[in-house]
Order: C-alpha cells, then sequence, then structure tokens
C-alpha cells in the first residue's frame, strides 16, 4: 500500500472515530471539501502544511496521527 492511500486511511479512520463529515473536517481544517476526498481515497498528494491543517481540524497530534498499525504493518517498535 502506497503511503498516500495510508494517509487517506488513516484520516477517515479518525474522521469516522470522531463522527465528521468530509465537509465538516474540510472546514475545519480550511481546505477544500473535494481535496479532502480525494485524500481520503489516496489520489492526491498532501503536503505536510495541509496534512498539519487536516491533523487541526481533526484535533489530533502529529504523533498520536502516525501512530497507527496503517503506518507500522502491525509492527511495534521492539519488536
Amino acid at each position: 500500500m502506497d503511503i498516500k492511500t495510508k494517509i487517506g486511511l488513516r484520516i477517515k479512520e479518525i474522521r469516522i472515530e470522531k463522527n465528521l463529515t468530509q465537509e465538516a473536517v474540510a472546514w475545519k481544517s480550511e481546505v477544500d471539501r473535494s481535496f479532502m476526498n480525494h485524500v481520503e481515497n489516496g489520489r492526491r498528494n498532501v503536503s505536510i502544511e495541509s496534512l498539519e491543517k487536516i491533523m487541526n481540524g481533526l484535533e489530533i497530534p502529529i504523533k498520536e496521527f502516525f501512530n497507527s498499525e496503517i503506518f507500522t504493518n502491525g509492527k511495534r517498535k521492539g519488536k
């Protein structure tokens, strides 16, 4: 799975956990809703600045965002 897909899946996972729509996250993140859709579906490269906006909109710290099995392929540090 490529990084664009992983980032999109993680954003969608958090958004659903928080019971938010793409439109609500886009508004809180100050990005376009269609951009959010493309990012979530792995069809768009996302800059670190845009990713930071989205994480702020989701109210999640960067460390928590990347602390997911999506990025570690089920492997944790020390294993």
